[in-house]
């Protein structure tokens, strides 16, 4: 039993591959075995990926081109572990010769510790920085974040595979399973990560450590890129089933957090709400449920207070309350991001009706 096993999964990605899987062999803890999980290559990365394993008897080889999405795809992955930790990483990613050194660490610190994920430094095809993946730090902040965001950047995640398979837990499956069997949400691929991170910060104790352990390759390949207004409908869709969840499992009356919801940094259009800017409710029914799961005294206040301060939709309303967010809780660009969208389309859309074409016939 290795104490790391790395699932990789790859399709046609030869450009990055092998970048990515001599950060694996390279890595300073060696008690690792990578699973590379080709879907069906036609650019010799599978060929690539055999060679590779020629030479180093830790790095094992599967071609499944039948796999129906990236959670059959990882699922499979899964059930071949056999070690107390599964890292994930992506065929164009690269993690630092660190990154299982410092995660064995912080596991071994923590039994509770059910998942841990890291910062990262986001990298372009040449492998120049970009920026930084931002994402919370404590339990309780991914706790309180799960239902209107992913919780995790997934190429950055380790998971302690016992609890993995004590919970049934697995991706684009539902494990919490308080919604009735006929209405359960399966969920193959663009958002499987979510789906199952999000049940974890929800139920177990998940961290993300505060070090780039990972360099997260933005391309135009990218599956974020590609199906960018599919995957934010699906992530909406999650973000209600997981509210759904946790109020069946607390008792509490159901709300629509979809309006509270920032994935991508971007917050929803909702035309079901007809014009709606003020959320106070939802945020009172959000705050309420995700009580229920909070230690007392718990760091998540920066996380609901962040929700407080975008329930309502006004220009002028959202942009004193961020300001005085960010002066009692200090930036994060993810936040920032977030509001500054929302009032850039709002602007957008005022100069819209006022040059239309309604507007200037009268």
């Amino acid at each position: 039993m290795a104490d790391f096993d790395v699932l990789l999964p790859v399709k046609n990605g030869i450009a990055y591959l092998n970048e990515s899987i001599q950060s694996i062999i390279h890595q300073t803890h060696v008690d690792w075995r990578l699973l590379i999980l080709d879907h069906g290559s036609q650019d010799g990365s599978l060929e690539l990926a055999q060679r590779v394993s020629a030479l180093d008897r830790r790095i094992v080889v599967f071609s499944l081109p039948q796999a129906k999405g990236l959670s059959e795809l990882l699922n499979f992955g899964l059930k071949h572990c056999d070690c107390n930790y599964v890292l994930r990483q992506d065929a164009d990613d690269i993690s630092t010769l660190n990154r299982m050194a410092v995660l064995s660490e912080v596991f071994l610190a923590d039994p509770a510790l059910v998942l841990a994920g890291s910062k990262g430094q986001i990298i372009n095809n040449e492998g120049k920085r970009l920026g930084e993946i931002d994402v919370p730090l404590a339990s309780a902040d991914l706790s309180a974040s799960a239902i209107f965001k992913t919780p995790v950047a997934h190429p950055t995640v380790a998971m302690r595979l016992r609890d993995l398979n004590a919970r049934g837990a697995c991706y684009g499956q539902d494990f919490i399973n308080s919604v009735s069997p006929s209405e359960r949400l399966y969920v193959p691929g663009l958002a499987e990560d979510y789906f199952l991170f999000g049940q974890l910060a929800l139920t177990s104790k998940c961290i993300n450590v505060n070090q780039n352990l990972i360099k997260y390759r933005w391309h135009d390949s990218n599956v974020s890129v590609l199906h960018q207004s599919e995957q934010l409908q699906l992530a909406l869709r999650i973000s209600r089933y997981l509210a759904k969840s946790l109020a069946l499992v607390h008792g509490t009356k159901h709300f629509d957090p979809a309006s509270l919801c920032n994935h991508a940094d971007q917050l929803a259009e909702l035309s079901e709400v007809n014009g709606q800017v003020n959320f106070t409710q939802e945020y009172q029914a959000a705050a309420t449920l995700i009580s229920k799961i909070l230690p007392p005294q718990s760091s998540a206040n920066r996380e609901l207070a962040f929700r407080r301060a975008i329930s309502i939709r006004s220009i002028p309303m959202m942009a004193s309350r961020s300001l005085r967010f960010s002066t009692r809780f200090g930036y994060r660009k993810s936040e920032f991001k977030t509001v500054k969208s929302w009032m850039l389309r709002g602007i957008r859309r005022t100069k819209f009706f006022e040059n239309s074409p309604s507007d200037r016939a009268h």
